[in-house]
C-alpha cells in the first residue's frame, strides 16, 4: 500500500544522487515491509526504477532527507 509520494520534478539527475543518499538495502527481502521506490514517469505511466528495503528508523531518516533536500532544491530554483 502505497501512503507517501515525493514529487522532485523533471530533475533526473537530482531525483538519482537523493535516492543514492537515503539509507536502506538495495536487495528486496521477501519479508520486508518497508521499502522505498524510485520512480519515473514515462508516457504518463509511472515505472519502478529502484528500490530500497528500510527498517521504520532508516524509513524515517530517509522521509526527513527527501523533505530536506526538496526544499533546498526549491529554494535554491526561486533564488537562481
Amino acid at each position: 500500500m502505497d501512503y507517501g509520494q515525493y514529487f522532485i520534478g523533471s530533475e533526473r539527475e537530482a531525483a538519482y544522487a537523493l535516492f543514492d543518499q537515503l539509507q536502506g538495502e538495495s536487495i528486496l527481502h521477501d519479508h520486508a515491509v518497508l521499502h522505498i521506490d524510485l520512480m519515473e514517469t514515462e508516457n504518463e505511466v509511472p515505472v519502478k526504477i529502484k528500490s530500497k528495503c528500510c527498517t521504520l528508523e532508516q524509513l524515517s531518516w530517509n522521509c526527513k532527507q527527501i523533505t530536506r533536500e526538496v526544499f533546498r532544491l526549491r529554494n535554491m530554483k526561486e533564488v537562481a
